[in-house]
Formats: C-alpha cells, structure tokens, sequence
C-alpha cells in the first residue's frame, strides 16, 4: 500500500474518497440518521474514522503525522474557536438587521434541532441533546479533518506541492456535500435547476472552507485551530444558535455561513500572505512542511 500511495498519491485519495463517500451515501439516504432524534448523520464519519486508523497503520504511520499532535491541543481549539467567534459575530448581526429590516422583529434561539416521534421537526432544549450535537460533531470534524486535511494532504503534498494538494482536497470536500442537495432532489423537494445551483454553491463554499483549513494546517503544523474552527461552524452555527423572525427559524442561514466563511477565510489568507514563513501569533513554533521531494 505504501507504494501505491507514493507513486498514485492522486488516484490514491480518489479511491479513499469513493469508499468513505460510498459510506456517506449509504447513510443519507439509506439509514436517515438525521431524521430520528438523534438528527445527526455520524456513523459514516465513524466509519471514516475507522478506515483512516486502519490506513495510518497500513503506512506505518500515526496520528501525529496528519496533525494530531499531542501539544497544543487546548491553545490550537480556543484558537480556532476563537477565529471563528469573531468572524460569525458580525455574519449574525448582519443577518438579525436585515430581517429586522424586512420583518419588523428578531430575536435569537438556542436550541438542537431534531425530530420528533412523529417526523416532525422539533427543538431540543435538554443538556442531554445539546451534549449528543458535541459529541456527533465532534466525530464529524474528527473524520473530515483527519481525512482530508490530514491524510490526504499528506499522500498528496509531497509529490505534489502543497497549493495543488489543496485545491484537489478543497474540489473533493466540495464534493463530498453534493449529497445534501442530491438527497432533496431525489426526494422531490427540489427541482433539478436547484439541485445544480445547489451543488455548484456548495462545491464553492465547501471548497473555500477546505482551503482555510489547509492553510491552517500549513501555518501551525497542527489540525486543531482548524478542527477547533470546524467545530464552531457545525456545532453552533448550523446546529445550536438560531436566529428567529416571524416565529420562522434561519430563513437567511446561508447569508450568515457566506459572510462568516468568506471573512475567516480572507483573515487566514491575509494573515499567512503578510507573515509567510515568520512565526506570530496563529503560527505559534510549528510549522508543517509540505514542500515536494
């Protein structure tokens, strides 16, 4: 398998990719996970993770070498969390004045949204549902960074480079999200038009996320500011902290991920193109080095 990498490092992350997406598939539109009470879809991600264990032991590898590195883990979190809280403040207070503007009234919500008994969507407000919403995402940004921050910039990388790698890995994490707006439309909730606008959306949004998270991996030689801030977008911005007008909830969710993406992203990208290889603040004494062989 180690060959097979090193000389298809590509073809390599392909394969990994239809067998944790195949995974994926099989769970949305399958098992449904996030239509029961547990509303969350993580038993491919455990899957994924699962998978990923067994190929770091085919490569003689840990861990460690994808970026789970035992030091700065609590410093790398509160950092990507950080990051994430300050550009996500201004994205809900542009989406709260803009339907304050149309609607006259807004307020915000802190809740888990799930499924009733009887199919319906439902609000949960109990410790036990928002510590199963950690727990599920964290397994979520466990898989998605270990597989393709991690893992597949590290196969990737080395042959070749690490601007390519990280626009392969950001094009396949696009991908990987099709199968939201793919569900909808399979189901007849969405007209093909949309299913297209949809899918082109995502795979742009997706991929600018992806590129964020690999230059943060780039800059700290770790995956945890990265996974920290991964954590803050599912956790708390899609799952926990809703903005209410007209007694409807995140009806302009989208316009408050763009702009908090879009902002995270151009601060990372700012940051690293004025600091290149200086240590600061984010960089911290790591370093990851992905330069070819």
């Amino acid at each position: 398998m180690e060959e097979h990498v090193k000389n298809r490092p590509a073809l390599s992350c392909i394969i990994i990719f239809v067998i944790c997406g195949f995974a994926r598939l099989i769970e949305y539109f399958a098992i449904r996970t996030d239509e029961t009470v547990i509303a969350e879809n993580f038993l491919h991600k455990a899957f994924g993770i699962i998978l990923l264990a067994i190929i770091l032991h085919s490569l003689h590898s840990g861990w460690q070498s994808i970026g789970f590195v035992k030091n700065g883990i609590a410093s790398g979190l509160v950092k990507g969390l950080a990051l994430g809280g300050c550009c996500f403040l201004p994205a809900y207070s542009i989406e709260c004045l803009l339907l304050y503007h149309i609607n006259q009234n807004v307020s915000l919500s802190f809740y888990v949204s799930g499924f009733s008994l009887n199919g319906e969507t439902a609000a949960h407000r109990s410790l036990f549902f928002l510590l199963l919403c950690i727990v599920f995402n964290i397994i979520n940004v466990w898989m998605e960074e270990g597989v393709f921050r991690g893992l597949f910039m590290k196969i990737l990388a080395p042959k070749h480079g690490f601007t390519r790698a990280a626009l392969l890995i950001a094009f396949l994490f696009g991908i990987w999200h099709w199968v939201m707006p793919l569900r909808d439309y399979a189901d007849g909730n969405t007209f093909l038009a949309n299913l297209l606008v949809m899918g082109i959306g995502y795979l742009i949004l997706a991929g600018i996320m992806s590129v964020k998270w690999s230059v943060l991996y780039k800059m700290t030689g770790t995956l945890w500011m990265g996974l920290g801030d991964h954590l803050l977008n599912n956790v708390l911005v899609t799952n926990l902290l809703h903005v209410v007008s007209n007694h409807e909830a995140d009806r302009m969710q989208i316009v408050r991920i763009i702009i908090g993406q879009v902002l995270s992203f151009s601060v990372v990208m700012l940051y690293d193109r004025k600091n290149g290889d200086a240590s600061g603040v984010i960089r911290g004494k790591r370093h990851a080095d992905f330069s070819r062989d």
